[in-house]
Formats: C-alpha cells, structure tokens, sequence
C-alpha cells in the first residue's frame, strides 16, 4: 500500500521535483553531444566574424583619422 502510495505521489510530482533539484533528464542528456558541437561550431563562427569586424573597425578608425588630418 505504502510503495503505490509512494509510486503515485512521485509520478503526480516528478516534473516538479526535477526542476525543484534541477535534475538532468534523459532528454537533457542524450543530446549533450550535439549541443556541445553546435556550441563549438558557433563559437568558431563567431571567432571568424569578431576578425572580420575588428579588420573593418581599424579601417574605420584609419579612415577618420585621415578625414580629420584632411579638416584641418
């Protein structure tokens, strides 16, 4: 009687006590590879675009520099 009790309250309040103890699921889990190498993906994306904007900021910077050389 006691385990039925027991079984039925867990199942009624499992999705509660997961996140209440921020429990990993099997769904959480299974994916982690996945998601990490998307994560390793964007990273480098990200790497190669902050190179291209730093390129086209110090021109940027080069080019103001010569406009206020030339306003003066």
């Amino acid at each position: 009687m006691m385990n039925r009790y027991m079984g039925a309250y867990l199942d009624r309040r499992m999705k509660y006590l997961i996140e209440e103890w921020q429990l990993a699921t099997r769904n959480d889990v299974s994916d982690f590879t996945g998601r990490m190498n998307r994560l390793s993906d964007e990273i480098d994306r990200l790497t190669g675009v902050e190179a291209t904007v730093s390129a086209k900021l110090a021109s940027l910077e080069a080019r103001a520099k010569r406009l206020e050389a030339k306003a003066r």
